[in-house]
C-alpha cells in the first residue's frame, strides 16, 4: 500500500529549464513544489481533520464526565451505550484510517520524493554552469550547499503540514470548544495567543537570519576542510599541517560563535514561553474553576478545559520548535539558494543549432580576452588554421596559449571577437555539439573516481569493451592497469582510481587520459603538454600513437618541450596576448626571433638529436 504513495509523485518528472532560476525564497520553494501541488492539498486537508479529531476527543472526553456525574449507572447502561459503542468504533477504525492518510501522504509521498527532487534539479543546474564559475568557489562549499539544501527543504515543508497545519486547526478547535462551553473561557486564550503570537515574532525575525549565517559558516568550514583533503599531497610535501589546521580552526571558531547567537535565541523563547503558558493554565482553568464555582459551567466543562489547555501547553513548546525549525531550515535553503539559485551565465544562444562538422577549418577574428581585467588573456588575435592542419603552440606562461583553447572549447565567451569552425561562429551553436568535435589532452588530466574502465568510456560510452582494450593498448596503458587491485580487491579494468585519479602516478593518469582521447577520435585534437607527466621512455613509445591520431585531424598542441612540436605543420609563438612569430620548425630558427631563442635554451635531453631536430 505504501508503494502507492509513493508513487504519487515522480521527482524526475520533466520541467522547463531555466537559466534565470527565481532569487527570491518564496518563488524558489513555489517552483520547486508545483509537481506536489495536489498531494500538498491533501495532506492540509488531512492534518486539519486530525486536529478536529484530537479537539474532538477532547470536547468528549467533558461530555462523558457530565454524563457520568449526572446521571446513575442504570440510565447511563439505558441511554448512553450505544453513543459509547460509536464512539469507540470511531476511535478504533477512523480515527486510525484518518492518521495513516496523513503520515503516508507526508511521510512516504512527500519527504522522500521532495528532497530528491530539489537534489536532482540542482545538480542538474550546477553541472550547467560554466568553467569560470566553478573557479570562483570551493568545490566543497558547492557539493555542501547541494547535499544540505534538499533535506532542509523536505524538513520545511513537514514543519508546515506536520506541526504549523495540525496547530493552526487546533488552536481553530480549541477556541470553538471553548467559546461553546462557555465564551468567556476563549477570551484568556485570545490573550495568550496574541502574547504567543509576539512571541513568535520575535523569534522568527531572529532565527532566520541566525540560521542563514550559522548555515554560511558550515558551509565555509566544508570548502575549507575539503580543500585541505583535496590538496593533501600539497599539504604533506610543505610540512603546513599546523597551517591548515589554524585555516580552518578559524572557520570553525566563526561557525560556533554564529551558533551559539542561534541558540541563545532558543534559549530566551523557551523561558518567555514557560511564562505566558503559565498565564494559559492560570487564565483557563483557573477560570473554569470560577464559573463552576458559580454554577456557570458543569463538572465536564472543567475537565475539558483543564485537558485543553494542558495539551496546548504541552503543544507550544513543539509548535516553537516546529516554527523555528521552519525558518532555521528557511535559513538554510536561502544560503543553499546563493549557489543553485545562481543564474546560468554561459548558454546556448537562442535558436542555436548543433555544429555541422566539414573539414575542421578553425578561424579566429579579431578576438579579445583579458578575464574581466585590463591585461593578459588575448588582444586582437587573428588567426586561421587549415583543415587537417597540424599547429604548434608556444610561447611563455601568461602569453595567452590556455586562453586560446578554453575559447575554442567555449569554456569562456570572448570579450571581443569570435572563433569559427568551418564557417560557423561556436557562439551560435550548442555547446555540446561544439565539444563532441573536439578531444584534448591536458598536462593535468584528473579522472573521475570511477574504475578505469568507466574513466576510458568516458571518452565514448557507447563504446565495445575490445575497443576500450585497444584505446588503452595504443595508449601504453594495458600492461599496467592489469596489474592494478584498489582496496576494494577490484583488479584491472574494474579496478578504481581514486578521487582525480589519486592511486595512479602522473604517468599513468596522464595514459588513461589520452586512452580516453584515443577512444572518442574526435576530429580536432588539442593537446596541452599531453607527454608532459609521462617519462622519456613511455613518450617514445607513444609518439608514434600520438601522431597516429593526428593523422586527419586538425591538431593545437601546447607545448613547452619544443622538441613535441618541432614536426608540426607550423609553429606559433605567443607573446603579451598576441602571435609574435609563426612559421615552420626551419623557418623559425632560420628568423632568429623568439623562438630560435627559446630553442636554444632547451637542453639536449629536451630536443633530441641535432639531426632529428634539423
Amino acid at each position: 500500500m505504501l508503494s502507492f504513495f509513493e508513487r504519487l509523485v515522480d521527482p524526475y518528472v520533466a520541467y522547463p529549464e531555466s537559466d534565470q532560476p527565481p532569487q527570491k525564497l518564496w518563488p524558489f520553494m513555489r517552483e520547486y513544489a508545483r509537481p506536489f501541488k495536489r498531494v500538498f492539498w491533501c495532506v492540509g486537508i488531512m492534518s486539519f481533520v486530525v486536529a478536529m479529531v484530537e479537539v474532538g476527543l477532547i470536547y468528549y472526553m467533558g461530555r462523558v464526565v457530565d454524563v457520568l456525574t449526572t446521571n446513575t449507572p442504570a440510565e447511563v447502561r439505558e441511554n448512553y451505550v450505544l453513543e459509547f459503542i460509536v464512539v469507540a468504533a470511531f476511535i478504533l477504525i477512523l480515527r486510525p484510517i484518518f492518521q495513516a492518510l496523513d503520515v503516508a501522504l507526508l511521510n512516504n509521498s512527500i519527504l522522500p520524493n521532495f528532497g530528491t527532487m530539489i537534489r536532482w534539479r540542482a545538480h542538474k543546474h550546477v553541472l550547467r554552469q560554466s568553467v569560470s564559475w566553478f573557479e570562483n568557489d570551493f568545490a566543497g562549499r558547492i557539493s555542501n550547499r547541494i547535499m544540505q539544501t534538499p533535506p532542509a527543504a523536505g524538513e520545511a515543508v513537514f514543519q508546515v503540514f506536520d506541526a504549523l497545519t495540525f496547530a493552526t486547526a487546533y488552536f481553530i478547535g480549541a477556541g470553538v470548544m471553548l467559546a461553546e462551553a462557555d465564551a468567556r473561557l476563549a477570551i484568556p486564550l485570545v490573550v495568550w495567543l496574541v502574547l504567543y503570537g509576539m512571541l513568535v515574532n520575535w523569534t522568527m525575525r531572529r532565527v532566520g537570519p541566525a540560521s542563514k549565517a550559522a548555515s554560511d559558516a558550515r558551509s565555509e568550514v566544508t570548502g575549507r576542510v575539503v580543500d585541505s583533503y583535496t590538496n593533501i599531497h600539497s599539504v604533506k610535501l610543505f610540512a603546513h599541517h599546523d597551517t591548515e589546521l589554524g585555516y580552518a580552526k578559524e572557520a570553525i571558531e566563526n561557525t560556533r560563535k554564529t551558533f551559539q547567537i542561534e541558540m541563545r535565541i532558543f534559549t530566551k523563547m523557551d523561558v518567555s514561553l514557560v511564562a505566558i503558558n503559565g498565564l494559559l493554565i492560570v487564565g483557563v482553568v483557573g477560570w473554569a474553576v470560577w464559573l463552576w464555582m458559580n454554577d456557570s459551567a458543569t463538572i465536564g466543562v472543567v475537565a475539558a478545559a483543564t485537558a485543553l489547555t494542558l495539551r496546548l501547553n504541552a503543544m507550544t513548546g513543539w509548535i516553537m520548535w516546529a516554527l523555528s525549525s521552519f525558518f532555521r531550515n528557511l535559513g538554510v535553503i536561502s544560503e543553499g539558494m546563493e549557489t543553485i539559485a545562481q543564474p546560468i551565465t554561459l548558454v546556448d544562444s537562442i535558436g542555436a543549432k548543433p555544429l555541422v562538422f566539414k573539414n575542421g577549418l578553425i578561424e579566429a577574428r579579431e578576438l579579445s580576452h583579458h578575464y574581466g581585467r585590463e591585461a593578459g588573456g588575448l588582444s586582437n588575435i587573428n588567426l586561421k588554421i587549415q583543415a587537417g592542419e597540424k599547429i604548434g603552440l608556444i610561447g611563455r606562461s601568461g602569453a595567452g596559449k590556455t586562453t586560446f583553447v578554453k575559447l575554442l572549447l567555449r569554456f569562456y565567451d570572448a570579450d571581443k571577437g569570435r572563433i569559427l569552425i568551418d564557417g560557423q561562429d561556436i557562439s551560435k551553436v550548442t555547446q555540446e555539439s561544439l565539444r563532441r568535435v573536439i578531444g584534448m589532452v591536458q598536462q593535468d588530466s584528473s579522472l573521475l573516481h570511477r574504475s578505469i574502465r568507466e574513466n576510458i568510456l568516458y571518452g565514448r560510452p557507447d563504446a565495445s569493451g575490445a575497443e576500450v582494450v585497444e584505446a588503452a593498448k595504443r595508449a601504453e596503458a594495458h600492461d599496467f592497469i592489469l596489474e592494478l587491485e584498489d582496496p576494494e580487491g577490484r583488479k584491472g579494468y574494474d579496478a578504481h582510481v581514486g578521487e582525480r585519479g589519486v592511486k595512479l602516478s602522473g604517468g599513468q593518469r596522464q595514459r588513461v587520459a589520452l586512452a580516453r582521447v584515443i577512444l572518442k577520435d574526435a576530429p580536432i585534437l588539442l593537446l596541452d603538454e599531453a607527454t608532459s607527466a609521462l617519462d622519456s621512455e613511455v613518450e617514445a613509445a607513444i609518439q608514434d600513437t600520438l601522431y597516429g591520431m593526428m593523422e586527419g585531424k586538425t591538431v593545437v598542441a601546447i607545448a613547452h618541450r619544443l622538441s613535441t612540436i618541432a614536426h608540426m605543420d607550423r609553429i606559433l609563438v605567443m607573446e603579451s596576448g598576441q602571435v609574435a612569430e609563426e612559421g615552420s620548425h626551419s623557418e623559425l630558427l632560420a628568423a632568429g626571433g623568439l623562438y630560435a631563442r627559446f630553442w636554444a635554451r632547451q637542453s639536449g635531453g629536451f630536443i633530441g638529436t641535432e639531426e632529428a631536430a634539423e
